[in-house]
């Protein structure tokens, strides 16, 4: 059980490889636990706190010199430039230093002003601040609105 509101699970492929879809890739997926958290936040997003289905991407690529790296998920705005970043983790990975210094090193290259980690049971969000080099954690997840003020 996460601490995130149910929605209506579509399931496919076998017992032994179990899929679920992603309706932002528009497709099934493997269905892992990390897998699980993250279909289940990304809905959250959309219909808890009204994010644009349309502005968000799973699995984002990212390239830091011969590097390849994927962000879970990321909020556009209306230009098409990141505001948010989503860092995923299975149900039973504690949200660790290390987790926000992963989803730090995108933020290198994507310079969001949002960033969310969450393993479904605990989400944590921060909102950077360039000017003073800082960041300050909120006590919720902002909505569509709060974000694009």
């Amino acid at each position: 059980m996460l601490n995130l509101p149910p929605y209506d699970v579509r399931l496919g492929g076998t017992k032994e490889r179990p899929t679920i879809f992603d309706i932002l890739r528009r497709r099934y997926v493997k269905l892992t636990p990390e897998e699980w958290v993250r279909q289940h936040f990304v809905h959250f997003l959309i219909n808890e706190k009204g994010y644009p289905q349309t502005l968000l991407a799973n699995e984002v690529k990212l390239q830091m010199g011969d590097k390849s790296m994927r962000a879970d998920s990321v909020l556009y705005d209306r230009e098409l430039h990141p505001r948010l970043i989503v860092e995923y983790k299975a149900p039973t990975i504690e949200i660790t230093q290390r987790v926000f210094e992963q989803i730090s090193a995108y933020n290198l290259l994507l310079h969001v002003d949002f960033l969310i980690v969450s393993n479904g049971m605990q989400h944590y969000c921060c909102r950077m601040n360039y000017e003073q080099n800082t960041y300050e954690f909120l006590t919720e997840i902002p909505n569509y609105y709060q974000i694009n003020l």
